[in-house]
């Protein structure tokens, strides 16, 4: 049985997609209503960077489709610290800031580190189990998006498995990539869209990250991706959260609508 692969973009809320992306008489509050009706998840930023009022998470939740997703990167406040073993606080705060309001559109929440911070497996793994594996009834699926070279090891590849807490693709990136299967899903950001590729990335490139999110889905480990440890095949498969990141942002709804296709296609 193969997982779910939902695909999208960061965010819904950027001017250039106007024209572009969104059609002209889409009004801006009408912009999440059709970015939902063209991808099957987003990834929100705007939860990094600050506290969003309840009433929105209730919005988002009535204005999308019923098989619609939200990811949310979590407060940098939890995650921004020398200590991390001390973020219980900021987490909690987060978690009942109006997030689990979105019910079963709530999708994974991605705890986004800064380059600069280096793997400390003792302060690391305080950080873990400060993860909730469930709250208001409802299970909370966890990714981390670490950015430093020193994360790629085994060792932090059995941590993060421990906790069963997936660890974040870094695809087309500047930052290592860390492929292994921690958790039963994969949460993949992929940021190599360029200006001069009509959708995003070209077609070899969208044909390849469309295989690799069919892998993922099956259990099996993605091609060409680096692994710290040996692929355990998983038979039920796991979800897949594919979001086209960064790079020549104005591209990426193509991007993210063309994979779309690709995963249908099969």
């Amino acid at each position: 049985m193969a997982g779910k692969i939902r695909i999208g973009v960061g965010g819904w809320t950027f001017a250039p997609w106007r024209g572009t992306f969104f059609p002209k008489g889409v009004t801006q509050k009408q912009e999440l209503a059709y970015a939902s009706a063209h991808l099957t998840s987003i990834e929100v930023n705007g939860t990094y960077y600050g506290t969003i009022k309840r009433d929105s998470f209730r919005a988002w939740r009535d204005e999308t489709p019923d098989d619609f997703v939200f990811s949310l990167k979590a407060p940098r406040f939890a995650t921004n610290r020398r200590v991390l073993a001390v973020a219980g606080d900021s987490i909690a705060r987060f978690l009942d800031s109006g997030v689990l309001d979105l019910g079963d559109k709530l999708g994974p929440i991605n705890w986004q580190f800064m380059p600069t911070k280096k793997f400390d497996a003792e302060d690391f793994a305080a950080f873990l189990a400060l993860l909730p594996k469930s709250a208001g009834g409802k299970k909370l699926r966890h990714a981390v998006e670490v950015r430093h070279e020193s994360f790629a090891c085994a060792e932090f590849v059995k941590l993060a498995a421990s906790h069963k807490v997936a660890i974040a693709v870094e695809g087309d990136s500047r930052f290592p990539i860390i492929a292994d299967a921690t958790a039963d899903f994969i949460y993949a950001r992929i940021m190599g869209t360029g200006e001069n590729e009509a959708l995003g990335y070209g077609k070899k490139a969208l044909d390849l990250w469309a295989k690799r999110a069919r892998q993922w889905a099956k259990g099996e480990g993605a091609e060409g991706l680096p692994m710290q440890l040996p692929f355990k095949p998983r038979k039920s498969g796991r979800d897949v959260f594919l979001y086209v990141i960064s790079g020549h942002k104005e591209k990426n709804p193509a991007a993210a609508m063309a994979l779309i296709e690709r995963v249908k296609e099969v």
